[in-house]
Parts: C-alpha cells; sequence; structure tokens
C-alpha cells in the first residue's frame, strides 16, 4: 500500500473491496478547506442511506495536479462502480477524467464544469456567484470605492468564472477603483500574506472581494492584525465564517453550498447506479447570507439534513 492510498483508506474507513456493497470513489480537492469537508460529510450521509461504500481521494498537498492523477491510476487498478469528481484542474485532469471514461467507469462531476462524458454534472453558477457578491459589496460601499481582489487557485475554474463575474460588477460601476488582485489560492494562510502586502502597499483600502471564505478569513485576520479596518465579503457559507457575519466582522458571504453539492452529487451517482433517471446537470441556486439570514447557516454541517432530489430536480 502506497502512502498516498494509505491517506485515503483512513479518510473513507473503509478497503475498496472488502463487502459487496457498491462503492463510489469520491474525490476532493484538499482537507484545509472546510468546504470540502463539508461535501465528503454529505458524501458519507448519503453513502450510509443509501448503503453505498463511500472512499473518499484528496490530495496531502492542497490541491495537488500529481497526487488527484496518481489516485486517478488507483481507482482505475480498484475499479469503483462510480466516481464522484472535483477536480483540483480542469485542464490539467483532462487527460485522467479520459482515462476513466475509456475504462467506462460513470462519473458525476461535481463544482467544477468540463467537457466530457459524464452522466451528471452537479455544481452552481460561479459567475452568476461572482457577480453576485461583487454587485451586493459594491451597494454597500455606495457605489464607490478602493477595493483589492483576493482570487483562488489559479487553474481552478471556480475561480475564473468568478473573477469573470466581478469585471461584469466593475463595468457597471465605475467608481469602484480596483487597487490589485493576489491570488490566496483559496487558502487562509495564503490570503493572509496577500492581504498583509496590500496593506502595506496601501493607505486606504475599502474592502476586500474575496473569491471564497477561508480567504476572506485570511484577509480579516491581516486587517485586524494591522489596526487597519476594511469590509470584506466571501464565498461558500462556510461555519466559521457565518460566525464572523454573526459577530459583524464580515460583511456577507455567498451560498456556494458544498454540503448540498455533496448530497446532491452523491445521491446522483446512486440514482445512476440504480438506473433512476438523471438530468445532464444540477444547478443549486445560491443566496448572499448576511445579518439578515445567517442563523439557518450556523448548523455545523455534521447536523443539517441532505436535501430531497426533488428540491432541486423537478
Amino acid at each position: 500500500m502506497t502512502t498516498l492510498f494509505a491517506l485515503v483508506t483512513v479518510l473513507s474507513g473503509n478497503a475498496m473491496a472488502s463487502d459487496d456493497k457498491p462503492t463510489i470513489a469520491v474525490f476532493t480537492k484538499n482537507t484545509t478547506n472546510p468546504a470540502y469537508q463539508a461535501f465528503r460529510v454529505a458524501a458519507d450521509r448519503i453513502g450510509r442511506s443509501a448503503g453505498v461504500k463511500i472512499l473518499h481521494f484528496v490530495p496531502k498537498q492542497p490541491d495537488n495536479v500529481d497526487e488527484q492523477k496518481e489516485m486517478v491510476e488507483q481507482v482505475l487498478k480498484d475499479r469503483p462502480d462510480a466516481v464522484v469528481f472535483i477536480l483540483v484542474d480542469d485542464a490539467a485532469m483532462i487527460g485522467s477524467v479520459n482515462k476513466l471514461n475509456e475504462a467506462k467507469i460513470p462519473i458525476v462531476l461535481a463544482a467544477n464544469p468540463l467537457p466530457g462524458d459524464f452522466v451528471t454534472y452537479v455544481g452552481a453558477d460561479d459567475f452568476e456567484i461572482g457577480t453576485r457578491e461583487a454587485r451586493y459589496l459594491f451597494e454597500k460601499l455606495g457605489g464607490k470605492g478602493k477595493i483589492v481582489v483576493i482570487e483562488g487557485t489559479a487553474g481552478a475554474p471556480t475561480n475564473r468564472e468568478r473573477v469573470r463575474g466581478y469585471k461584469r460588477a466593475f463595468a457597471e460601476y465605475p467608481s469602484i477603483e480596483v487597487l490589485g488582485f493576489g491570488a490566496g489560492n483559496y487558502q487562509q494562510p495564503d490570503a493572509k500574506l496577500v492581504m498583509e502586502k496590500f496593506l502595506a502597499q496601501y493607505q486606504q483600502i475599502d474592502a476586500v472581494l474575496s473569491a471564497n471564505d477561508s480567504m476572506a478569513l485570511g484577509a480579516l485576520e491581516a486587517v485586524k492584525a494591522a489596526g487597519r479596518t476594511a469590509i470584506v465579503i466571501g464565498i461558500n457559507g462556510i461555519l466559521p465564517a457565518v460566525k464572523e457575519i454573526e459577530n459583524g466582522n464580515l460583511l456577507a458571504s455567498v451560498d456556494f453550498n458544498m454540503f448540498k453539492i455533496g448530497c446532491t452529487a452523491t445521491r446522483a451517482a446512486v440514482r445512476y447506479l440504480n438506473h433512476e433517471p438523471l438530468p445532464d446537470k444540477v444547478i443549486l441556486p445560491a443566496e448572499i447570507i448576511d445579518q439578515s439570514n445567517y442563523e439557518a447557516w450556523l448548523v455545523p454541517v455534521e447536523q443539517r439534513s441532505c436535501p430531497e432530489w426533488s428540491e432541486f430536480v423537478r
């Protein structure tokens, strides 16, 4: 057993072929982002209720393409009944997806869209999410102010689409001055470092537009440590961010709900194995989480219930 595969079995608590239950291999990007932990909790929840064995594949190095490619090679050897896949990088992982297609292992693609042969896609509209996040912030700023943008991982399609949404909003609010862009790689420590550099460079920063909540929390850390103030907004609705909304430290988040996406994507894989109908894609709605409605997101993911299939598929 390789070190890489040892991580997989520890996370899943199962071997690939220890019993006769159907097996679903679930690929996520890292162990550092609470959104992906929520996705894994959701997959396990559906697996238990459906009598399906869930096996998790997570790179040790966050968002590491080479590790995810290795894990695909392992899955090709072990041949689970289905795969639920969040890609580290949509361009870099095309070859691995093609191998799974050639091996006729069914794939439910989640979170990040990609051309290929998939039984369905489950995610949200990142372009619209980015646009809504930016518009909400700019409205709170009264349509003018100096901001910085903290992006996610350059190769991630979520980041690309969210930033495209930001640029759409920039065009609508010409009095918003964008001081700079920095890559926080969807990680809190990286975003803190980026924000520290921005704070050293600019005497006035009115707001921070962050492509996820973990980075928003990193930016908040840096702002607080510098004794400065800035309005910060994020995406995901993770519990630590929602608590900061409750405390008035974070303006808002946009609910790119990885728990619900995880429930729905894993349920889609189960439906495929049961020969039940599936749409080509399932797009979950997103909403702004702010002081007016944050209480609903204070429930830890471990205590949440998965939505019914009919909630998103008519």
